[in-house]
């Protein structure tokens, strides 16, 4: 059978955290596969082999009857939580868009991933999911929604919000939504069923529970992952924590978004179990337990087996340990100038050339020399060339990972620190000029790393407003222009 007899298969939302595993392994399984985001650019960094990249966005109607095309399965794995205010109605709006560019295509089968519902669900983030399960099934073409709670894997914002606060903090004081019951599920056994419910007739049209085999509180959860992880943190739940209190508290110690923790949190107070026998006796499979799903995490952690990252550019740390945090906490610095792309990205690449990385050389040089002094690689390696990069090239402590010129480059951090970073600069088109930013991502290792990182965000953001201010100037210079805007 040729690649255009297959049934061709879309995945809306392949950006995403689901759509991110899933495009994979529907590939493994000898399927046909479009992926589709907002971002073209974002899936092929991805680097997924025979696979066609689209890009679309379902509040745009325009963009939708395009990746549609030929489609025989659709993949909805789309929302709004970090839109903030409004995200349910954007939810809606969107799957409603969706729904009928579908009708219009001819799919002959939309898979919905949705969430576990309570009874009488009071949080926006599970009403917008249940609302937007209705919505799609208003169309002709028929839908398979799979309602999931908790996902156990590497990058599920719930798994990494409380694996972060299992390494962070010795005693938590937490709202009392620990003590609330969840199914969790393998993020493996999650994809098998996304994958064989599409091609089963008798599922057309249905609704199904996906749930593991354990019925847990948040509590327990928590405290097998800690002692999986060596940890033994004492938990005391506390009434005064509200949804929007206990949101920017987690974003003291995760880098989940405060519009996404507070829509999880919200859903998380609820007990919230899965009527799962239907979708078992539908499709049997052995189903991992927590201990088991959590192990699975680990070990494709330590494999380097991740496929991608939760948030769209973030970047996921070299030889990747469970006491690294999964998100990148950041910061930036950005400056406009109407100097040519190339000549910009010139002075760029003299990043770090005889110890000049453009503003505030005399911090640059104290925190190599602690580098130096803590046995890392600072003051000891010299740059293969003073103007040129390539990928792979050390600058000091630093090493190029990515370099796609005049667009990203990408360093990074090798030098001796509680956790692992990157320095990404990028160079954009904006209003007739370029915008030039530099971000630092980094991913604390446990409390050491939240104390290294958080006295540092202003000097982050004072030395980045200067060095792209720095870069743009001398470019302008170069090419003979007014100053830096």
């Amino acid at each position: 059978m040729t690649d255009n007899t297959r049934p061709l298969i879309l995945v809306f939302g392949a950006s995403g955290y689901i759509g991110t595993n899933l495009v994979p392994h529907l590939l493994a399984g000898g399927h046909r596969v479009r992926a589709c985001a907002r971002n073209r650019k974002v899936l092929e960094a991805r680097g997924w082999q025979d696979v066609e990249y689209f890009e679309a966005d379902a509040l745009s109607p325009a963009t939708l009857p395009q990746a549609l095309a030929g489609v025989d399965v659709a993949y909805y794995l789309v929302h709004s939580m970090a839109a903030g205010k409004n995200f349910g109605r954007l939810d809606l709006e969107a799957a409603a868009h969706f729904r009928d560019a579908a009708v219009a295509a001819g799919v002959r089968r939309i898979v919905y991933l949705g969430g576990l519902i309570p009874e009488q669900p009071e949080s926006e983030h599970l009403q917008s999911r249940l609302e937007t399960g209705d919505c799609l099934r208003q169309g002709t073409v028929p839908v398979t929604e799979v309602r999931a709670g908790m996902i156990v894997g590497p990058g599920s914002a719930a798994f990494e919000v409380m694996r972060d606060l299992v390494n962070y903090l010795p005693v938590m004081v937490t709202p009392r939504w620990v003590e609330s019951r969840s199914p969790p599920i393998a993020l493996r056994d999650l994809l098998v069923y996304l994958e064989r419910l599409a091609f089963i007739d008798a599922a057309a049209g249905q609704t199904y529970d996906a749930a593991g085999p354990d019925e847990l509180t948040y509590r327990d959860i928590m405290q097998r992952l800690a002692r999986m992880l060596g940890k033994s943190p004492l938990i005391m739940p506390v009434p005064v924590l509200t949804p929007r209190l206990s949101s920017y508290w987690l974003n003291l110690v995760t880098a989940v978004p405060v519009n996404v923790a507070r829509a999880l949190i919200d859903g998380l107070k609820h007990d919230v179990l899965a009527q799962a026998q239907p979708l078992r006796d539908l499709v049997p499979m052995p189903l991992m337990n927590l201990e088991q799903s959590i192990q699975a995490a680990l070990d494709a952690e330590r494999s380097q087996q991740l496929p991608a990252h939760w948030v769209e550019g973030s970047l996921r740390c070299r030889n990747y340990e469970p006491r690294y945090a999964f998100y990148a906490k950041r910061a930036s610095g950005d400056c406009m100038t109407d100097a040519p792309a190339d000549v910009v990205w010139a002075q760029l690449c003299r990043f770090g050339e005889a110890g000049d990385f453009f503003s505030l050389n005399v911090l640059w040089w104290l925190r190599r020399a602690g580098d130096w002094l803590l046995g890392g690689p600072s003051f000891r390696r010299q740059r293969r060339h003073p103007g040129e990069l390539r990928y792979g090239d050390v600058i000091d402590s630093w090493r190029v990972i990515g370099y796609d010129p005049p667009r990203k480059l990408t360093l990074l951090m090798e030098m001796k620190a509680p956790g692992s970073g990157v320095l990404e600069f990028e160079l954009a088109p904006e209003g007739g000029g370029y915008r030039l930013t530099a971000t630092a991502y980094f991913h604390p290792a446990g409390i050491w790393g939240l104390l290294y990182w958080y006295p540092l965000v202003p000097v982050h953001l004072w030395i980045f407003r200067g060095m792209t201010r720095e870069v743009c100037r001398r470019a302008e210079a170069q090419a003979g222009m007014a100053n830096t805007r």
